[in-house]
């Protein structure tokens, strides 16, 4: 049995699962859940699969296992393993039908996310396949640093975020109105959401594994890297579309700020700390 078919098969099963729990439990959470975790599983099965003797594939695993590690960590202690469900998921539960809702659940929140998952995770295999011609280099020890230096910028983002969210928590507890209403500060003040550009960041790097492994970026696998940007572009747009109906003031944040890419404040304006 090939490897691919191994990962398609472990795939298929998580998704069987995730549909099947979906419906037991009224809850769309599944997948997150499973997100962070299931990469870990296909790239160590194409590690595998090589004996766990080659050196990029044993990298690239450990570099996924490590995204995978932090990614938990973080959707744990927001409480993902727990019951508590992405807000986005109400707000499209409440403006569709139950059936339509339900459509919308199995082929896109359970299939084509549980697709991506598999794609991303595909430069393993033209690793594998390449484990022989292309030997590890200067340009692979590169982009593990490249790899760490995103996981480890994705992390502060997540905890800028959780210390601004933990704040205005007590805030609120407290009967008092926050100030600011959502992060500007940080690294959030070069990007309304680093923690997506060091995600994407992560991936496409990882594409450029097997492009080094097959000596051409004319690869297949680019395509899962590809529609994972796509899917967080149209996460983006849906996200700061209910930011807005919330706090108008974000509208002027969205003016001044990337939305994605860091850069500079086009106002050239100050952090924003809660007061």
């Amino acid at each position: 049995m090939s490897p691919l078919l191994v990962v398609i098969l472990i795939s298929v099963a998580l998704s069987t699962f995730a549909w099947i729990a979906s419906l037991l439990t009224g809850a769309t959470s599944w997948v997150d859940q499973l997100w962070s975790i299931a990469p870990i599983a296909y790239v160590w099965v194409f590690a595998g699969y090589a004996g766990l003797t080659d050196i990029r594939l044993d990298v690239m695993a450990a570099l996924v296992t490590l995204w995978g590690v932090r990614l938990t960590f973080n959707l744990a202690r927001k409480g993902g393993y727990t019951g508590v469900e992405d807000y986005r998921w109400q707000v499209l539960r409440d403006g569709m039908g139950r059936g339509q809702f339900q459509l919308f659940n199995f082929f896109f929140i359970v299939i084509y996310q549980n697709v991506i998952l598999v794609l991303i995770t595909l430069p393993a295999l033209t690793a594998y396949q390449h484990r022989s011609t292309t030997p590890v280099g200067v340009l692979d020890w590169l982009l593990a640093t490249l790899f760490l230096a995103c996981t480890t910028g994705e992390a502060l983002a997540d905890q800028q975020q959780w210390d601004f969210q933990t704040r205005k928590r007590t805030q609120v507890a407290t009967g008092r109105t926050p100030s600011p209403q959502f992060l500007q500060s940080g690294l959030f003040r070069f990007s309304r959401h680093p923690n997506y550009f060091f995600e994407l960041a992560q991936w496409w790097i990882f594409f450029l594994f097997g492009a080094v492994a097959a000596s051409s970026l004319l690869q297949w696998s680019v395509v899962g890297a590809f529609l994972l940007s796509v899917l967080f572009v149209g996460s983006t747009n849906f996200t700061e579309k209910i930011t807005l109906s919330r706090y108008p003031e974000y509208e002027e944040y969205r003016r001044r700020t990337s939305p994605i890419v860091p850069w500079f404040s086009r106002s050239g304006a100050q952090d924003v700390h809660v007061i």
